[in-house]
């Protein structure tokens, strides 16, 4: 098997380059300048593999990227595009508004108050014809800059007062558990 070879260094030392290592947050970017680094200090593509827990083959690509471009080529993530989204960019914005502006009720939709993945769904499969999982909706929500928050209960009969007594006691019953359980504080 062939040894892997730093051509080019494109004026990176080992020092500068383990600095950089350093400096990059992105764990899968950080590997590919180790992997460069430990070539570059003596290390086969096979041990570097074993000590970086990755495929040769990948230590080697990396070892070529680096070879051609310097750590700009190296540090480059071509990633494919995704999926198709089921909704153009006019139709999440019209559904934004429509979640933000109306009411389930006012589009027809039951006599709900509130939206929820549920009844979005109701509502694309009614609008635009679309059939999404209530996962992706909450995904699709998410990168609108959307959140729901459910409606909390306020008791229109709570009595104040007994409910600061009950704290009190529920404060006495936490300390006096505590001094039984610490030796320290027994008198």
């Amino acid at each position: 098997m062939k040894r892997l070879k730093i051509t080019n260094t494109h004026g990176w030392t080992i020092k500068r380059l383990r600095q950089k290592e350093r400096m990059i947050k992105d764990a899968f970017l950080r590997q590919r300048v180790a992997a460069v680094r430990l070539v570059m200090e003596g290390y086969t593509g096979q041990e570097v593999s074993a000590t970086l827990t990755i495929h040769r083959q990948s230590v080697a690509s990396y070892v070529k990227k680096f070879n051609e471009g310097g750590l700009p080529e190296l540090l480059a993530r071509n990633v494919p595009p995704g999926k198709e989204p089921y909704l153009s960019a006019e139709q999440q914005a019209e559904l934004k508004r429509i979640i933000l502006e109306t009411t389930p009720e006012e589009q027809g939709i039951g006599v709900y108050a509130s939206w929820d993945s549920r009844i979005i769904q109701e509502l694309l499969a009614k609008k635009w014809g679309v059939s999404m999982s209530r996962g992706g909706i909450t995904h699709m929500l998410h990168r609108l800059n959307l959140s729901y928050t459910r409606p909390t209960y306020i008791l229109a009969k709570a009595d104040q007062e007994k409910q600061a007594r009950f704290v009190k006691q529920l404060d006495m019953i936490k300390k006096t558990l505590y001094r039984q359980h610490d030796p320290a504080l027994r008198g």
